[in-house]
């Protein structure tokens, strides 16, 4: 199965155009949260409809940024994977929206408590048998993909938990923009691509096990 990740895009829905070739090529295309900036409803509907000119198959998480309206949205479009399972081609996706309490507010944030119960719920709807993509914005605690400037870590220790207990395949995670790059905990493949307007997306093959995997630049 062939896979284009896309992350952090915040409304800039520009270097979609950069990319037609390439999400054409796919059987997949996955977007691990922050669509918006901020907004809603309408600007997802750009951003998806844009992306449908070159593939239908969509899967997404919301981002922090998102409101309400974004999960509203992909509802509708039977899309959202927060909270959820879906299986295709043999493979089980499960995905968690949103991210931890933010030094500045934004609009969808969930405490650790939460994340243990969003991802459990999300699993549950999983064959256990099939390899797992986990799509999940707010990356796991103490990775590279959740580094600040700074050295510090504010990832979630749950989602860490979540991976150490249940071993997915690969996580597609974003949120901490200067924190791009591939990272592997308890055998599992940790993904941050950056942001879509900084350059760059994932591209995955996937089988029962990783058969390629890279950071693309456009």
């Amino acid at each position: 199965m062939k896979i284009i990740n896309l992350v952090d895009i915040h409304g800039n829905n520009h270097p979609i155009e950069k990319i037609r070739d390439e999400l054409s090529s796919v059987d997949l295309v996955i977007l691990s949260g922050d669509l918006t900036h901020f907004g809603g409803g309408e600007q997802t509907a750009e951003l998806i409809e844009t992306i449908r000119l070159s593939n239908q198959n969509i899967i997404a998480v919301t981002g922090n940024c998102d409101t309400k309206g974004v999960d509203d949205y992909l509802d509708k479009q039977k899309i959202n994977l927060h909270g959820r399972a879906k299986k295709t081609e043999g493979i089980n996706f499960i995905g968690a929206g949103g991210s931890l309490p933010c030094p500045n507010p934004t609009p969808t944030v969930y405490t650790e408590e939460q994340y243990k119960e969003i991802l459990a719920s999300a699993f549950k709807g999983a064959k256990k048998s099939a390899p797992t993509v986990m799509v999940c914005h707010q990356p796991p605690y103490d990775t590279t993909n959740d580094t600040l400037a700074n050295g510090e870590h504010v990832g979630s220790r749950s989602v860490r938990d979540f991976i150490k207990e249940h071993k997915p395949l690969v996580c597609l995670t974003g949120h901490i923009h200067e924190a791009a790059g591939i990272d592997e905990i308890y055998g599992t493949t940790i993904v941050n691509p950056g942001p879509l307007g900084a350059g760059s997306y994932a591209y995955l093959e996937i089988s029962d096990k990783i058969e390629r995997l890279e950071i693309r630049d456009y």
